[in-house]
């Protein structure tokens, strides 16, 4: 029977296209071949090497979703293991924080080098406002969250808009629990550019979230020349500053 022999996933779903990696696994765009819905799978191979340390940290993944059920965060759906692979299934977004932010200018028909009109300024603002909000709901849950690696990739946009919120966390494989300053954290998580420098230590608080929400209002506000001022040399300048 060669039904038997296939997968859930391939059994479930169809017209798999891979569409980006998030924390451990690749991400594929599927469609359900009963609900004829399209979704997001994310896939994560447990590798023989892997301790049960690392094995519980993939897993905390589902665990935050579960918990963080909210029209802050992206919609989780279902879960399950099979054959060494955790699957990870979810709403999919047709579009990220990092796909407005490379094509505004060329909605709004300006140069790059050109200052923002009004009405983009206040389409920016309401992006970030729904950014902070986004990031509040995470900081003053019971059990506060850290993300630990907030970037355009991770803030998905929901053109759905139920809820009066487009925007929606996502990637959660880095997030953890944190309920005061004395508990170690696990260092050097993140993606460099938007990486607080302290994440490079044992010790912080959600204060690394504010750091990140910072470099991404830079790159949304368009705050510095790129050309002049390029992103990843203003984090290595500012890490020199506050390590010295």
């Amino acid at each position: 029977d060669n039904k038997s022999n296939k997968s859930v996933f391939e059994i479930t779903f169809e017209e798999s296209v891979p569409i980006g990696s998030g924390g451990f696994g690749e991400v594929y765009k599927v469609r359900h071949i009963v609900e004829k819905e399209v979704y997001a799978v994310k896939i994560v191979k447990f590798l023989e090497t892997y301790s049960e340390d690392k094995r519980q940290a993939i897993l905390k993944e589902v665990q935050n979703l579960v918990k963080l059920r909210s029209e802050y965060v992206v919609n989780y759906r279902n879960s399950w293991l099979e054959d060494n692979h955790l699957y990870i299934q979810m709403d999919f977004y047709t579009q990220t924080l990092q796909t407005i932010l490379d094509t505004k200018p060329i909605i709004f028909r300006r140069e790059p080098e050109d200052p923002m009109e009004v009405i983009e300024y206040f389409i920016c603002c309401e992006i970030f406002r729904e950014l902070l909000e986004s990031v509040q709901y995470l900081h003053e849950l019971c059990s506060p969250v850290i993300h630990r690696d907030l970037k355009p990739q991770n803030v998905m946009i929901d053109q759905n808009n139920n809820n009066n919120h487009f925007i929606k966390l996502c990637d959660f494989g880095l997030a953890t629990d944190h309920m005061n300053t004395s508990i170690g954290h696990t260092s050097n998580v993140g993606t460099h550019a938007y990486m607080a420098p302290e994440l490079h230590q044992r010790r912080y608080n959600n204060k690394v979230d504010i750091y990140s929400l910072g470099v991404i209002a830079i790159n949304l506000f368009e705050l510095f020349d790129s050309e002049c001022h390029p992103i990843d040399r203003l984090v290595v300048e500012y890490s020199t500053i506050t390590t010295t």
